[in-house]
């Protein structure tokens, strides 16, 4: 099988968050659940673990290529926001594991800091420069800084990753 267009769900209930008083909530919209963040005047960071297949044989399980990320700023605006994508290889017994930053590039309505920063409801894609085979010792998480204002909250929906998926 060789898929070129294959996504995944990433829910909320896996990102980890720290700073902040964080909560599990029921979204804005009916039927749907949210990673919320209480107003305070702060930096916080929210990973969250890309959770899709790999494989040890190269050139084979997922070839990932985007990942998107959906969040809602309410309120008041951020006075930064910025994401990272790391991948890291797994350590060896008695080792650490090493995290590398990948190049990626936001899209058309959130490459622009002002952009990403809005009050508005935000589905932002991050697009890898060089998509990356994930072999089994290795795994992908992607960090999200925001600097809020006093006032600002945040609803964080979900994450897609968008890959080939190859066997």
């Amino acid at each position: 099988m060789h898929n070129t267009h294959v996504s995944q769900y990433i829910p909320p209930t896996l990102f980890y968050c720290v700073t902040g008083t964080w909560s599990e909530a029921a979204g804005q919209v009916a039927g749907t659940i949210v990673k919320h963040v209480a107003a305070t005047d702060e930096s916080t960071v929210v990973t969250i673990p890309v959770t899709i297949p790999s494989n040890s044989v190269g050139l084979q399980g997922a070839y990932l290529k985007s990942v998107e990320i959906d969040f809602e700023i309410l309120v008041a605006a951020c006075d930064a926001l910025a994401a990272v994508v790391n991948k890291v290889t797994r350590g060896s017994d008695g080792a650490d594991a090493v995290v590398a930053a990948q190049t990626f590039s936001y899209d058309a309505g959130h490459d622009s800091a002002a952009e990403r920063i809005d009050v508005d409801e935000h589905r932002m894609t991050l697009t890898l420069e060089t998509p990356i085979w994930i072999d089994n010792d290795e795994y992908v998480l992607v960090e999200i800084t925001a600097d809020k204002a006093a006032t600002t909250t945040m609803d964080f929906l979900a994450a897609v990753a968008n890959f080939t998926l190859r066997m």
